[in-house]
């Protein structure tokens, strides 16, 4: 089952990075929960507690806990997977139920995006790894939060690609 793609291409974000690890490593840290959870989320963010199954219509619902305790929870409800080169997800703000929510801290963000990570293996033992995400079933006006969000969404995916980078280089050669 693939979602449709929602809106112009305008509202989709972009990120590409290529990452030292092979094809396989880079995808098993992205769809398996105990490699998720060394890398997932900013710097200093810990992970106390995942849910994860990895199936079209399975979720990985988990909590990211700042240093400071605040608490914040996602959802991810699977849509597409085609191992080891394309993962999408619808992807939602959550509470620890597993209901989906608004943005702590943005009340316009959309309620659902749809994400698809596509990986590539690289000449040198690395994957390329690029993102399209969007607004799903969202109003105009979420739409232009999100557009407008493109920048720091640039930021906060950057930082996740070091912590992963951070994750690979501690794994044993392949």
């Amino acid at each position: 089952m693939t979602a449709p793609k929602t809106h112009g291409v305008d509202a989709v974000f972009h990120i590409s990075r290529t990452v030292n690890g092979p094809l396989d490593a880079v995808w098993k840290a992205y769809t398996e929960q105990e490699p998720l959870m060394q890398w997932f989320g900013p710097s200093g963010f810990s992970m106390p507690v995942s849910h994860f199954d990895l199936r079209p219509g399975g979720i990985f619902h988990y909590c990211l806990r700042t240093p400071t305790g605040f608490e914040m929870w996602g959802k991810w409800t699977f849509v597409d997977i085609a191992a080891p080169h394309t993962l999408s997800m619808v992807v939602a703000f959550s509470d620890a139920n597993a209901g989906i929510t608004r943005h702590p801290m943005s009340p316009a963000w959309p309620l659902q995006t749809l994400s698809t990570t596509t990986f590539e293996a690289v000449e040198g033992n690395k994957t390329r790894i690029s993102i399209a995400w969007e607004p799903y079933q969202s109003n105009a006006d979420e739409v232009a939060v999100f557009t407008a969000g493109h920048a720091s969404m640039a930021q906060g995916c950057n930082a996740s690609f070091e912590q992963l980078d951070a994750y690979l280089a501690q794994l044993p050669p392949t």
